[in-house]
C-alpha cells in the first residue's frame, strides 16, 4: 500500500457513510408520501441529507488528495528496508469496522500497520486482549498483550513470542501519571512522558535521554507533497536502539490508539 491509496480507502469510507445516511432519509420521504402524509414528517429528514451531503463533500476533498498524492509519489518501490531501519514513521489511524494503525515511510510507502490479533490456539495469548505489529508483507513481527489491574501493562513479544519487557502505566495521582518501560527481568529501562493537551509523546532511557518521540503538528516541509495534512503524527525512534528495543517502546502506541481513544 502506498500513502494514496490509504487516502482513497478513507475516502471511500466517507462514500459509504454518505450513501447509508440517505437511506432513513429515503424511508421517512417515501413513508410519508404513502402513509403518513404530513409535512411536518419531512423534517426530520434534514439532519441525514445534512450528513450525508457534507460526507460527499469530505468523499470528494479526499479523492482529491489522493490524485495529487498520487501524481506526486515516486513509482519506484521503497528504499527503506524494514519498518525498523526508518528514523521516522507517520501514523495514520483509520476507524473503520476495526481500529487499524497504519504506518508509512516519509516517502509514502507502507512501513506496516498495528492491528488486533486473530489467535491461533496459542496458549500464551489464549483468551487475553492481543495486537500485533505488521510489516509491509503482511507478517507478524511483533505482539502486544493487554494486562489489566490496578495499572495498564502492555507486554511486548517478538515475532517468535518471546517476552521482552512492558510498558507500563499507573496513575500516582489525580493529576499525575506514571509511563515507564521494564525490560524482560522487570528493570526499568526507561519513561514515557507527554503532554495533557496536544500529541506530543517522548520516550526516554534509563538516564534521561530521548530516544523516541510521537509527534503531532510537526513535519517536515518536503513531505507535504505525499502526507497533506501537517498534523499527521511522526513517530521518530533513535537509530542506536535495537529492533527488540524499538518493538518493546512502540508498545505505548497501543495505549495511544487503541486504549485511550
Amino acid at each position: 500500500m502506498k500513502i494514496h491509496e490509504f487516502y482513497r480507502g478513507s475516502a471511500n469510507i466517507t462514500l459509504n457513510g454518505s450513501i447509508a445516511a440517505l437511506v432513513p432519509a429515503v424511508i421517512i420521504a417515501v413513508g410519508n408520501l404513502y402513509y403518513i402524509q404530513n409535512n411536518h414528517i419531512m423534517l426530520f429528514t434534514i439532519p441525514f441529507v445534512v450528513y450525508s451531503f457534507i460526507s460527499f463533500q469530505i468523499y470528494l476533498y479526499r479523492r482529491k488528495q489522493a490524485i495529487s498524492i498520487d501524481r506526486n509519489m515516486s513509482h519506484s518501490t521503497s528504499y527503506y528496508q524494514s519498518l525498523f531501519s526508518a528514523r521516522y514513521l507517520l501514523v495514520l489511524y483509520m476507524n473503520q469496522q476495526e481500529s487499524i494503525v497504519h504506518l508509512f515511510y516519509p516517502d509514502g510507502h507502507q512501513a506496516g500497520m498495528i492491528k488486533k490479533y486473530k489467535q491461533k490456539g496459542f496458549f500464551l495469548f489464549r483468551k487475553a486482549r492481543i495486537y500485533a505489529l505488521y510489516n509491509s508483507q503482511n507478517q507478524a513481527v511483533g505482539f502486544y498483550k493487554i494486562k489489566k489491574s490496578t495499572s495498564l501493562v502492555i507486554e511486548a513479544y517478538d515475532q517468535n513470542k518471546r517476552y521482552l519487557g512492558c510498558y507500563e502505566k499507573e496513575r500516582v495521582s489525580w493529576v499525575k501519571i506514571k509511563k515507564e518501560m521494564l525490560d524482560e527481568s522487570g528493570e526499568s529501562i526507561g519513561s514515557v512522558e507527554g503532554s495533557g493537551y496536544f500529541m506530543d509523546e517522548r520516550i526516554f532511557n534509563k538516564t534521561r535521554q530521548q530516544v523516541g518521540q510521537l509527534r503531532r503538528g510537526w513535519m517536515p516541509v518536503e513531505w507535504e507533497g505525499r502526507f497533506p495534512e501537517p498534523n499527521t503524527p511522526v513517530l521518530s525512534l533513535s537509530k542506536n536502539l535495537s529492533e527488540k528495543d524499538k518493538l518493546l517502546r512502540m508498545s505505548f502506541l497501543i495505549d495511544e490508539y487503541f486504549i485511550e481513544r
